[in-house]
């Protein structure tokens, strides 16, 4: 698999990228790279040097959730935390946009998943700009300057953060999945006919898809003006869930391949040259 042709490399348009592509034995060849991946995360948790942040955006229904629980399947417990992050509480909203964030990084050895992210904060709040209000910026007195200077802003304090943490070794890989709003509707609908999927469904869901172009040019802006070679984004389409858990899987298995200093750690030479006395000792006893 080729997983550069969904890296934004250059200015895109996600009316002119498909939503849909569908791989052969996609769930057997996921199977595959998980257990890979894991073995790989054992080993960096071993060499204690890196992290690794996964963040996952997309619009409702696209799928985050699921892949998660898919693609981490096979990864130790303690080797994988997930944070999810919601509307931000009190004592949240008393420090700055990404205090949050920071303290929710994965320690060194360990892989982090953001569902959804810290992207929320140029997007969200960029299509509900009330929201900020609820963050007491002391600049921001009203909704009325909140321009696109103001989140192009922030959005440069976020490829701050992102390479600050890229050069103390947390290895950044940021997807959308890419979901069309057809299949949104289908899914939508699939939580309101099946019983036991019910509880996912909520009317906000039905106001947030009336919104839905402003969010497509929200995602469109943000990923434009912040896919850096230390924390680039994929594109990956969403309509199919098997292809788009397959594709995030095998874009982490190839970047994790790539950092070829990562390695179990040697023994000391002491220990080394009495392994075998070492033995014998558990033998005996």
């Amino acid at each position: 698999m080729n997983i550069n042709k969904y890296k934004v490399e250059q200015k895109i348009s996600l009316g002119n990228i498909a939503t849909f592509e569908e791989i052969d034995d996609a769930k057997k060849k996921l199977k595959h790279i998980r257990r890979e991946i894991s073995e790989l995360q054992d080993i960096m948790y071993a060499h204690g040097k890196y992290s690794m942040l996964i963040c996952l955006q997309g619009m409702d229904t696209s799928g985050k959730d699921s892949l998660v629980r898919e693609v981490f399947k096979d990864v130790n417990a303690r080797g994988v935390v997930v944070h999810s992050f919601k509307k931000p509480t009190s004592a949240e909203l008393k420090h700055d946009f990404l205090w949050r964030h920071y303290i929710a990084l994965p320690e060194r050895g360990k892989i982090g998943v953001f569902n959804r992210t810290h992207y929320e904060n140029v997007l969200v709040t960029r299509v509900h700009p009330n929201y900020i209000l609820g963050e007491k910026i002391p600049s921001v007195t009203n909704i009325n300057v909140l321009n696109d200077e103001f989140y192009h802003k922030r959005m440069q304090r976020i490829v701050n953060f992102e390479e600050h943490i890229a050069e103390s070794g947390t290895i950044v890989l940021k997807f959308f999945l890419h979901l069309s709003k057809n299949e949104q509707k289908k899914r939508l609908l699939r939580r309101l006919n099946l019983k036991a999927k019910n509880w996912k469904f909520s009317s906000d869901d039905l106001k947030e898809r009336k919104l839905w172009n402003s969010y497509q040019e929200c995602y469109e802006d943000a990923i434009n003006n912040t896919s850096k070679d230390f924390a680039p984004w994929y594109i990956v389409p969403a309509d199919d869930k098997a292809t788009t858990r397959l594709i995030v899987a095998q874009t982490i298995l190839q970047t994790l391949q790539t950092y070829k200093d990562i390695s179990e750690p040697s023994l000391d030479k002491e220990t080394l040259a009495n392994l075998d006395e070492f033995k014998k000792q558990l033998e005996n006893d």
